[in-house]
Protein backbone atom coordinates (compact mmCIF):
# COMPACT_ATOMS: atom_id res chain seq x y z
CA UNK A 1 0.00 0.00 0.00
CA UNK A 2 2.79 2.45 0.90
CA UNK A 3 4.65 1.77 -2.35
CA UNK A 4 1.48 2.18 -4.34
CA UNK A 5 0.94 5.61 -2.77
CA UNK A 6 4.58 6.52 -3.42
CA UNK A 7 4.19 5.46 -7.05
CA UNK A 8 1.13 7.67 -7.43
CA UNK A 9 2.87 10.60 -5.75
CA UNK A 10 5.89 10.35 -8.04
CA UNK A 11 3.62 10.17 -11.12
CA UNK A 12 1.75 13.25 -9.91
CA UNK A 13 5.03 15.07 -9.24
CA UNK A 14 6.20 14.11 -12.72
CA UNK A 15 3.06 15.57 -14.30
CA UNK A 16 3.32 18.77 -12.26
CA UNK A 17 6.97 19.13 -13.30
CA UNK A 18 6.01 18.72 -16.97
CA UNK A 19 3.31 21.38 -16.62
CA UNK A 20 5.82 23.67 -14.86
CA UNK A 21 8.39 23.14 -17.64
CA UNK A 22 5.88 23.98 -20.36
CA UNK A 23 3.93 26.80 -18.72
CA UNK A 24 5.94 27.90 -15.68
CA UNK A 25 7.22 30.97 -17.48
CA UNK A 26 3.77 32.48 -17.07
CA UNK A 27 4.39 32.43 -13.33
CA UNK A 28 7.40 34.69 -13.93
CA UNK A 29 4.98 37.33 -15.20
CA UNK A 30 3.41 37.20 -11.76
CA UNK A 31 6.52 36.74 -9.59
CA UNK A 32 9.82 37.50 -11.30
CA UNK A 33 11.85 35.33 -8.87
CA UNK A 34 10.05 32.22 -10.12
CA UNK A 35 12.09 32.49 -13.31
CA UNK A 36 15.07 31.37 -11.18
CA UNK A 37 13.28 28.06 -10.67
CA UNK A 38 11.65 27.82 -14.04
CA UNK A 39 14.58 28.48 -16.38
CA UNK A 40 16.64 25.52 -15.10
CA UNK A 41 13.54 23.31 -15.13
CA UNK A 42 12.76 24.32 -18.73
CA UNK A 43 16.38 23.71 -19.74
CA UNK A 44 16.26 20.26 -18.13
CA UNK A 45 12.97 19.43 -19.88
CA UNK A 46 14.34 20.51 -23.25
CA UNK A 47 17.56 18.54 -22.64
CA UNK A 48 15.62 15.38 -21.82
CA UNK A 49 13.53 15.74 -24.99
CA UNK A 50 16.44 16.60 -27.30
CA UNK A 51 18.77 13.93 -25.95
CA UNK A 52 16.17 11.16 -26.01
CA UNK A 53 17.01 10.32 -22.42
CA UNK A 54 14.42 9.64 -19.76
CA UNK A 55 13.69 11.75 -16.72
CA UNK A 56 15.04 10.29 -13.46
CA UNK A 57 11.50 10.30 -12.13
CA UNK A 58 10.59 7.52 -14.57
CA UNK A 59 12.86 4.86 -13.01
CA UNK A 60 11.72 6.01 -9.57
CA UNK A 61 8.08 5.48 -10.60
CA UNK A 62 8.93 2.02 -11.92
CA UNK A 63 10.91 1.16 -8.78
CA UNK A 64 8.02 1.98 -6.46
CA UNK A 65 5.60 0.26 -8.81
CA UNK A 66 7.64 -2.96 -8.68
CA UNK A 67 7.91 -2.72 -4.88
CA UNK A 68 4.13 -2.41 -4.82
CA UNK A 69 3.94 -5.72 -6.70
CA UNK A 70 2.73 -4.18 -9.95
CA UNK A 71 4.01 -4.78 -13.45
CA UNK A 72 3.05 -1.32 -14.59
CA UNK A 73 0.27 1.17 -14.35
CA UNK A 74 -2.66 -1.12 -15.00
CA UNK A 75 -5.17 0.27 -12.49
CA UNK A 76 -6.01 3.33 -10.50
CA UNK A 77 -6.95 6.93 -11.26
CA UNK A 78 -3.44 8.27 -11.69
CA UNK A 79 -2.32 5.41 -13.90
CA UNK A 80 -5.44 5.51 -16.01
CA UNK A 81 -5.61 9.26 -16.58
CA UNK A 82 -2.13 10.71 -16.05
CA UNK A 83 0.25 8.12 -17.46
CA UNK A 84 -1.05 8.52 -21.05
CA UNK A 85 -0.38 12.25 -20.78
CA UNK A 86 3.15 11.78 -19.44
CA UNK A 87 3.98 8.85 -21.75
CA UNK A 88 1.89 9.28 -24.92
CA UNK A 89 1.64 6.45 -27.45
CA UNK A 90 4.04 6.80 -30.34
CA UNK A 91 6.62 8.78 -28.37
CA UNK A 92 9.60 8.49 -30.71
CA UNK A 93 12.84 10.46 -30.68
CA UNK A 94 11.49 12.63 -33.50
CA UNK A 95 8.39 13.41 -31.45
CA UNK A 96 10.62 14.23 -28.48
CA UNK A 97 12.53 16.74 -30.65
CA UNK A 98 9.24 18.41 -31.62
CA UNK A 99 8.18 18.51 -27.96
CA UNK A 100 11.53 20.04 -27.01
CA UNK A 101 11.11 22.72 -29.69
CA UNK A 102 7.58 23.35 -28.42
CA UNK A 103 8.90 23.87 -24.88
CA UNK A 104 11.56 26.26 -26.15
CA UNK A 105 9.15 28.21 -28.34
CA UNK A 106 6.58 28.70 -25.59
CA UNK A 107 9.22 29.79 -23.12
CA UNK A 108 10.95 32.16 -25.55
CA UNK A 109 7.65 33.93 -26.15
CA UNK A 110 6.79 34.07 -22.44
CA UNK A 111 10.22 35.33 -21.41
CA UNK A 112 10.13 37.95 -24.15
CA UNK A 113 7.06 39.28 -22.37
CA UNK A 114 8.75 38.96 -18.97
CA UNK A 115 11.82 40.90 -20.13
CA UNK A 116 9.68 43.50 -21.86
CA UNK A 117 7.47 43.90 -18.79
CA UNK A 118 10.17 44.05 -16.10
CA UNK A 119 13.13 45.50 -17.93
CA UNK A 120 11.74 48.13 -20.24
CA UNK A 121 13.31 51.57 -19.97
CA UNK A 122 11.45 54.07 -17.81
CA UNK A 123 9.01 56.35 -19.58
CA UNK A 124 10.32 59.83 -20.31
Amino acid sequence: MLYRILTDLVVLLHLLFIVFVVAGGFLALWQRWLSLLHLPAAAWGAYIEFSGKICPLTPLENHFSRLAGQQGYATGFIEHYLIPIIYPAGLSHEVQIVLGLFVLAINLVVYAFVVRHYYRPPAK
